[in-house]
């Protein structure tokens, strides 16, 4: 059994929902076994409504609207109607026509690495494909790319409250610059498409529409950055199911799903909070509680996956909660899916021998509560 840096061997506690008290005295529900959290992901009791929670509680935050009340913060039946402006962007079929900027793109990439030398496979790919690929799919003009990319990670700076909400604006203020500069200079892109929804058919509102497009723009490539470092690293520390995938590497798709199982690019999921009281998983939960649903933990939950620490390239790994699940489930699932399969592959044939340049232990993993992910990778690639 091979255990995963940064987790315990066996990373769920004994109790699936606990009540849990911060060091502030704020008392949540923190959710983590697997059944209990898959129920906590589509109980519609569980409101994501965080303009509603937040009205009366004298925040301090000032995080800009667009990001504070994002389709992600919403309930039903606001939350279809957004959703529903967005879910053909990103069906399989939709995805496939991707598949060439893809693979051109990583190819670009990896043309950089050196044939023996050192490289940080976060930055020299786990990061810059997936930005490209939703900035293509939106729309971002190239050079602005490196700043929208900025923002998004400082969004999930853990412990810096001003940090998180001066991304906001700036994000925020972009996005706004980037639709006007749109409007005059109407295109094909996904983000011309919302606007046309927002100007012609007015299903939008304009506070809506930047909303939608920062939630897009962020999360369309936070979560691939962060699992094509966990899974790549994944395989470099299990050599014989690397060599098997290397010389099979038709398999990757149906391994993706053990993949994000083992080392979920997501911690915990967004903020929900009970609307009446309920009971989850034998404990009574109150309402106006805000409840957290451990995401990687749930996907450990060994009633679920036997052996839940280990790598298995056999292991039947569907109905894993890295996407989330319910009406909530992640959109862009089939475009992540499509980059890690894509970049993957391309690695384990471009470069056989490559290796970690640091012992496990010394690698640095990103501050933040909601994603997991790696702030570097260093390898050897000869």
């Amino acid at each position: 059994m091979h255990a995963v840096v940064g987790l315990a061997e066996e990373a769920v506690p004994p109790c699936p929902v606990r009540r849990v008290t911060s060091g502030a005295g704020r008392v949540s529900y923190l959710v983590s076994g697997y059944a209990e959290a898959r129920q906590a992901l589509a109980d519609p009791r569980l409101s994501k409504d965080t303009a509603a929670f937040f009205a009366d509680k004298g925040s301090k935050r000032r995080l800009h609207p667009a990001i504070a009340q994002s389709m992600l913060a919403t309930d039903p039946p606001q939350h279809a109607r957004l959703r529903g402006l967005v879910t053909k962007e990103f069906t399989a079929g939709a995805v496939a026509r991707l598949d060439g900027f893809i693979a051109r793109t990583v190819e670009a990439l990896l043309d950089q690495w050196p044939a023996a030398g050192r490289v940080d496979a976060v930055a020299g790919l786990a990061v810059p494909l997936p930005v490209a690929v939703i900035c293509e799919l939106l729309g971002v003009p190239e050079p602005e790319r490196a700043d929208v990319r900025g923002w998004s990670a400082d969004l999930f700076a853990d412990g810096r409250p001003d940090r998180i909400d001066a991304a906001s604006h700036d994000l925020a203020g972009y996005m706004t610059d980037l639709i006007a500069w749109k409007r005059r200079r109407p295109g094909e892109a996904l983000l011309d498409r919302l606007i046309a929804a927002r100007d012609g058919e007015d299903r939008l509102t304009e506070d809506e529409l930047v909303s939608l497009a920062c939630l897009l723009l962020v999360a369309g490539h936070e979560t691939t950055a962060n699992f094509l470092g966990t899974a790549l690293l994944t395989l470099l520390q299990h050599p014989e199911e690397r060599a098997r995938l290397r010389a099979s590497t038709g398999e990757l798709p149906s391994v993706l799903d053990e993949l994000l199982r083992h080392d979920s690019p997501v911690s915990t999921a967004t903020f929900r909070y009970a609307e009446q009281p309920l009971t989850l998983g034998g404990t009574d939960i109150p309402a106006g509680a805000p409840v957290q649903v451990a995401i990687g933990a749930a996907n450990r939950d060994p009633a679920r996956y036997p052996e839940p620490a280990s790598f298995q390239l056999d292991r039947d790994a569907a109905g894993h909660l890295a996407f989330g699940h319910g009406i909530h489930r992640c959109l862009g699932a089939p475009l992540a899916k499509a980059e890690a399969g894509i970049a993957l592959g391309a690695v384990l044939t471009r470069f056989p021998g490559l290796r970690l340049a640091v012992p496990p232990e010394e690698l640095t993993w990103r501050r933040t509560r909601l994603v997991r992910g790696l702030e570097s990778l260093p390898l050897l690639t000869g």
